[in-house]
């Protein structure tokens, strides 16, 4: 009986460590899936600020909560789910919407500058609305819509990166992936909102030190959103027209990547030390302006179009 006993045990030994060698599996491939998605994480962190521009201070951690909860509902309900049938029967299917996704980021990146150089963001900055409780769920409704979006460019990038484990280890890894960048974008966004909250509290203090520090985190905070715009925008050029260049070369059309690929290994050889850094940046501005050039199209057909945006402007 006891040798029994201690041959269960024995197994059940064994299965604990299966079971912890299978969750630090599954924690490092979500780590190398979320670095992949790295670039939309930035685009999610620096759109999301936006939508508690003029709210009260008050209210601006509990619209965040809102936005935060809707994006757990938007990956573990709608996306998770869609993602693992895709890549379980029609595994195909995920690079053209990857594709789709790419080029969405681009016309979103190319928008924002068009808008700074036309002049039309000013404009829409001024034309500011009061913040009703009915204009605030607006406000969370659009938030949501648009992580959607993001969201389900992150869990397929990450699905793209895990497509070779099994069903379950890779809901396993999606699950965790989802959670822990929701938590990041969003725990990171709400440092960013009070961070002026916090520097007016601080100039309160008696401490001279302590009023230097906040004055200089009120006065840093304007420079730190428009840092995080122009970050923003260039994370989703270089996503999205990675994304495009190397769908392009799984689908079967090969130069547009060959040709960044050959440019990168140039220069990466060439230049001793500091080679694989210089070939990384190759590749992120080539891949901007790819992102550029396709976003700046996108722009064109939905701003001058007869069936775009300018045409239900001028109605």
């Amino acid at each position: 009986m006891s040798a029994g006993l201690f041959a269960l045990l024995d197994d059940v030994a064994a299965l604990a460590r299966v079971a912890a060698a299978s969750i630090d599996d599954v924690g490092a491939a979500a780590g190398r899936a979320s670095v992949k998605a790295a670039g939309v994480v930035v685009d999610d962190t620096a759109v999301t600020p936006q939508y508690v521009a003029g709210v009260a201070a008050k209210r601006e951690l509990p619209i965040i909560k809102k936005i935060a909860i809707g994006s757990i509902r938007n990956k573990l309900i709608i996306i998770l789910p869609l993602a693992l049938l895709l890549s379980q029967f029609l595994p195909w299917l995920l690079t053209p919407i990857l594709m789709c996704g790419g080029a969405f980021l681009c016309y979103e990146g190319a928008e924002k500058i068009w808008e700074k150089l036309s002049g039309h963001q000013v404009e829409a900055d001024e034309a500011t609305l009061e913040i009703t409780p009915e204009r605030e769920k607006e406000m969370i409704s659009g938030a949501i819509r648009t992580d959607l979006i993001l969201s389900a460019e992150i869990m397929v990038i990450s699905l793209n990166e895990v497509a070779d484990q099994p069903f379950l280890a890779r809901a396993a890894i999606l699950v965790v992936v989802a959670v822990g960048i929701t938590v990041l974008v969003y725990g990171v966004v709400a440092m960013i909102v009070k961070m002026d909250d916090v520097g007016l509290r601080m100039t309160m203090f008696r401490s001279g030190l302590a009023q230097r520090f906040g004055h200089a985190l009120v006065k840093a905070m304007p420079k730190l959103l428009a840092v995080i715009s122009v970050v923003g925008t260039a994370a989703m050029l270089w996503v999205g027209g990675h994304i495009l260049l190397v769908g392009l070369d799984d689908l079967g059309w090969h130069p547009p990547y060959e040709f960044v690929h050959h440019l990168e290994e140039q220069v990466h050889h060439a230049v001793s030390g500091v080679g694989a850094a210089l070939g990384w940046l190759v590749n992120t501005v080539a891949s901007a302006i790819m992102g550029l050039l396709v976003g700046a199209v996108v722009v064109a057909i939905m701003h001058f179009l007869p069936f775009g945006h300018g045409a239900e402007k001028a109605h």
